[in-house]
């Protein structure tokens, strides 16, 4: 197992690598330049002192230089630990991410959660009784889960409850240090949100897998020993459902960046969606590349992680 890790994450370099080239072109594409906007906000400001040219902001940005030139002192930073300066505010790119990293992370974690206890749950159930009201409920909120967006929904939330009540969620962020409930109420409503876009696909897949675990010879032993029905479920059939829905779970972790995103503008929450938002209006490629590669980085852990918890939750599994 130990082998396995190692040549997982040294095979993670090479394609760290690649992403850094296809983030750096990418970000570079964006119509627009930081040039234009940084000459036309100097233009705006002129009367309130000397404004600075094109040429000379290109080259206090180290902008005037070939571009592997640029991609080449970007990629030698990144393999020091360092993603470059913000072009707008000259501050670090990791201090930026270190300040906006937590919020992402505790709104991932509460949406994960809420997405858990919605799916496992109903989808069992689902599986259970087979056919029934309760299973045609259980899909139908399935399916409603699914098909409703977190931004639609989100969005609706933030409108109608104050039209009509004259009440809207908080849009200054309370730090968890300094109010922990009402951190914990801030990031409730849209985790909630987040986390039922995301339980739909989960609640499916877990009564699919759980009907077939359930129609196994080893559950019909276990029926047929009199074991109670909390033991079968939950001992025998729900751990070898759970192998290909642990996969979807991985999938649906990535899935909570790109969600964030949306999330966090309509929310006003101060995560790296947010950030990134700001940094394509303003066409900050240190922060956009940063935050790019953060979450490539991201994506190719979980999926480690995923294939070692296969290892844990069935011993056939073996890696070498």
């Amino acid at each position: 197992m130990r082998g396995y890790i190692i040549r997982r994450l040294l095979l993670m370099v090479p394609t760290l690598f690649f992403v850094t080239v296809v983030v750096f072109s990418v970000c570079r594409l964006i119509p627009g330049s930081v040039i234009d906007l940084m000459v036309t906000q100097q233009a705006e400001v002129a009367g309130m002192g000397m404004s600075l040219t094109a040429d000379h902001i290109k080259h206090q940005l180290g902008l005037d230089v070939p571009l592997h030139i640029q991609y080449g002192k970007w990629v030698a930073g990144v393999f020091r630990g360092d993603l470059g300066s913000s072009l707008w505010t000259d501050r670090p790119v990791v201090e930026d991410l270190a300040r906006r990293l937590p919020v992402t992370a505790e709104l991932g974690f509460l949406a994960v959660v809420t997405a858990l206890l919605l799916a496992l749950p109903i989808g069992v159930y689902s599986a259970m009784r087979q056919d029934t009201g309760g299973d045609y409920v259980g899909r139908t909120v399935a399916v409603l889960a699914i098909s409703l967006p977190a931004f639609w929904t989100g969005t609706l939330v933030m409108v109608y409850p104050s039209v009509w009540w004259g009440w809207s969620p908080p849009v200054e962020y309370i730090p968890i240090h300094e109010n922990l409930a009402g951190n914990f109420l801030q990031f409730l409503l849209p985790a909630v949100l987040l986390g039922m876009t995301l339980s739909g696909t989960t609640m499916r897949m877990t009564r699919t897998m759980m009907l077939e675990v359930l129609r196994q010879d080893y559950i019909r032993t276990a029926w047929s020993k009199g074991l109670k029905e909390r033991v079968v479920i939950l001992r025998h059939a729900l751990k070898n459902a759970l192998l290909p829905v642990v996969s979807m779970i991985g999938i649906l972790l990535t899935v909570i960046v790109g969600g964030a995103v949306v999330i966090e503008q309509i929310f006003a929450l101060p995560g790296i969606g947010l950030l990134m938002i700001e940094a394509i209006n303003k066409r900050d490629y240190p922060i956009l590349s940063g935050v790019n590669l953060v979450v490539a980085g991201f994506v190719m852990v979980m999926n480690l992680v995923v294939d070692l918890t296969y290892a844990w939750l069935d011993p056939r599994v073996k890696y070498r």
